[in-house]
């Protein structure tokens, strides 16, 4: 049974305590998660000031340095975002933007600090875009050294141009909830192995 830890980041555009569907997708993936031995927390970014930029640290206030300590202090990291304009939320590209610093962040061993960390992803929406806005995400956490397990994503998009919400959805639909267990059983094993057997060190 695994023994890591996990942070769920909320990418809503509410702030606390409005209800939000990415609030309630990223606590199923934490329950997924429990159940494989992984405690974790959910974080709703914008509940923070978070500011923009692409430095560990922008100054003035600036609470994602707070953020990026919790997030380097997990095994694994979700990324939690509604859809609009069949793209990311502005608080998810914004998150995705302060990740950039961690390209030229390194360890003793010339390794990004994300290394040996697992990253997954959940997407909601009443708009078609799901697949793309993964496509986005997978690509951008890829690129900072976070590693995706096979099937790294679960989502729910309801019908194009009507207002039900996912977290209007009762009981939660079997497709995502089904789905939303198996990123959690391969992100938790991911993270085991990478616990076991680090990436190498750069020449």
């Amino acid at each position: 049974m695994s023994t890591q830890t996990c942070l769920v980041l909320n990418c809503t555009l509410k702030p606390s305590p409005a209800e939000s569907s990415s609030e309630l997708l990223g606590s199923q993936v934490l329950s997924a998660l429990e159940e494989h031995g992984v405690s974790g927390e959910i974080v709703r970014v914008v509940d923070h000031d978070v500011r923009f930029g692409v430095s560990t640290d922008e100054g003035d206030g600036d609470e994602w340095p707070q953020l990026r300590e919790r997030m380097l202090a997990a095994d694994i990291l979700v990324i939690v975002t509604p859809i609009w304009l069949g793209q990311p939320s502005a608080v998810c590209k914004m998150v995705l933007e302060r990740l950039d610093a961690e390209l030229s962040e390194t360890d003793d061993d010339g390794r990004m600090l994300t290394y040996d960390k697992v990253a997954a992803i959940g997407v909601v929406g009443n708009e078609d875009g799901a697949h793309h806005v993964t496509a986005e995400l997978a690509q951008a956490l890829s690129d900072v050294g976070f590693t995706l397990p096979a099937n790294a994503s679960t989502y729910w998009v309801g019908e194009a141009m009507q207002g039900v919400d996912y977290k209007d959805k009762q009981p939660t639909p079997e497709k995502t909830a089904g789905t939303t267990k198996t990123l959690a059983r391969n992100a938790a094993h991911l993270a085991g192995l990478l616990a076991g057997s680090p990436y190498p060190a750069g020449d």
